[in-house]
């Protein structure tokens, strides 16, 4: 089944792209008898939020496709939900998209020699010599850093409850 999980990954993008949804998110849980899937997914024309109505659109073209495929046990777990306020930026597009956003960086360890969650405002991705990528935030006291992608566990959009 490991083995299968990119592949699908893949798969399951495409599925998505035909029924005009994109993926953001995807990940297993559960165990090998019954596995658990989770797609955070968004309206790939972007012209509104995802609704209940499309969650369950998307569930029922991906549950087809998976009773069809036959690689998931047939007892597993599908769960399809919008990616939310403090979506979780996974793409390249996502750090273009929401340049001058406030986000939070989560590592693997200690960020920039700080702490193992930075937040700031997102300034862009920035590309070193090796071509390695690197998340450029702006943080409150007005430092500049460029956070290593390969360092960084998680980043997700911060929203400010208090304009809400």
């Amino acid at each position: 089944m490991n083995a299968n999980r990119a592949e699908m990954g893949d798969e399951l993008e495409i599925r998505l792209s035909r029924l005009g949804y994109e993926l953001v998110q995807l990940e297993w849980g559960g165990g090998p008898s019954r596995p658990v899937i989770r797609l955070r997914v968004e309206r790939a024309d972007l012209d509104r939020p995802v609704s209940l109505d499309d969650c369950a659109a998307v569930s029922r073209g991906i549950e087809a496709w998976l009773d069809r495929d036959g690689r998931v046990p047939g007892s597993y777990v599908l769960e399809v939900s919008s990616p939310g306020l403090e979506r979780p930026l996974t793409r390249e597009g996502d750090f273009l998209r929401f340049r001058g956003r406030r986000i939070a960086v989560t590592g693997t360890g200690a960020l920039r020699g700080r702490s193992a969650r930075l937040e700031g405002r997102l300034l862009g991705l920035v590309e070193d010599d090796g071509g390695s990528a690197s998340i450029r935030l702006r943080l409150q006291g007005g430092d500049e850093v460029d956070v290593p992608r390969s360092s960084v566990a998680a980043a997700r959009l911060v929203h400010d409850w208090k304009a809400s």
